[in-house]
């Protein structure tokens, strides 16, 4: 079955660097297959006979990297499921930004939309399991109550791609029979 690994928080400013070369060669070693990495943001597409253990992958990229390293590990099910809940028209242009949130477990539920301070008059953001989906035109982006809890506990327990990668992550997990 095919898996997606998306790392929080790396390669952004000076540290915190995951070269995507030694990511795949490190899912590799761990008996992963079908290795390949998406952009530099930490998504990892792989192969896997069981389903992997998230705290296993956990221990050993923080081993090898020297620093904690936060992370999701989602079924190519669901990958496709939170890609095809995206509005078509919902994209990232110079009049919208859109972007896909997904959530750790312990954070993963209907009314985080409400706990977030949801704007609707500004914005509009969708739950699916798994993730949040956020729309907001760029002149009210300073608006958006996604803006307002970066730094926050709560934002730490997600991890941010815009639709653009969320819809190629879907492409890539493909169609499994």
């Amino acid at each position: 079955m095919k898996y997606v690994l998306l790392l929080r928080g790396i390669n952004v400013g000076i540290g915190r660097r995951v070269p995507m070369a030694e990511l795949r060669r490190l899912f590799t070693e761990m008996g992963f297959s079908d290795v390949i990495t998406y952009i530099n943001s930490g998504n990892v597409i792989f192969s896997s006979e069981e389903k992997p253990d998230p705290v296993k992958v956990q221990t050993h990229l923080e081993a090898y990297f020297g620093f904690n390293l936060d992370l999701l590990i989602l079924g190519a099910e669901s990958v496709r499921r939170i890609a095809e809940t995206i509005p078509e028209t919902w994209l990232n242009d110079k009049e919208q930004k859109s972007d896909v949130l997904y959530l750790f477990g312990d954070v993963d539920e209907p009314d985080l939309v409400k706990q977030i301070g949801y704007r609707p008059e500004f914005e509009t953001i969708l739950y699916t399991q798994g993730a949040l989906i956020t729309n907001v035109t760029r002149k009210n982006q300073p608006k958006s109550s996604i803006l307002k809890i970066m730094g926050t506990p709560l934002y730490q327990r997600m991890t941010v791609r815009n639709v653009t990668t969320a819809r190629k992550l879907a492409e890539l997990v493909g169609h499994e029979l």
